[in-house]
């Protein structure tokens, strides 16, 4: 196994969440709230061909994120779940992932909606969001089955504070 494995941030995420109250939780809540990455200038070259795309997945760092529990109530449920069967922020490896819309983009600045992230928030990647690719057949909810509709609005709540 391997001891370490060290990221560099990329960019930094941009959004009207100075705090987690309020927030929304994942990016189908965040739907049409705007903001924009500004992606280190070492990497504008790599945005080529990216304005194709209407929408990308940001990988990113959960840094304001302490500790973890291996077993958590998520903000859809009332029960304790495992960890791994949820999208908390609290984790581990405090790796986050949202698909978010592609507006446009100006030299290094991506402008972008559909947000669930806090103001500051570092940046590790960026990946393409393709149909073809993406979409999974069969695809199961386990216990999120007939829970609320994910289009729902519903912010952040204590289980995402500092």
């Amino acid at each position: 196994m391997v001891d370490k494995v060290v990221f560099e941030p990329i960019g930094v995420i941009h959004t009207p969440f100075k705090a987690p109250e309020n927030m929304p939780v994942q990016p189908a809540r965040g739907k049409d709230i705007e903001g924009w990455v500004e992606v280190d200038p070492r990497y504008e070259e790599a945005l080529a061909d990216l304005a194709g795309f209407s929408h990308i997945y940001l990988i990113f760092h959960f840094h304001r994120s302490k500790g973890y529990s291996l077993k958590v109530v998520p903000h859809l449920d009332t029960e304790k779940r495992g960890l791994f069967a949820t999208r908390a922020p609290r984790r581990p490896n405090p790796i986050g992932i949202s698909v978010v819309r592609l507006k446009k983009i100006e030299g290094n600045k991506l402008h972008i909606c559909d947000l669930d992230m806090l103001d500051g928030t570092p940046l590790l990647d960026i990946k393409p969001c393709v149909r073809e690719f993406d979409a999974a057949n069969g695809l199961r909810i386990g216990w999120l089955d007939g829970k609320a509709s994910p289009a729902r609005t519903h912010p952040s709540d204590d289980r995402f504070a500092d």
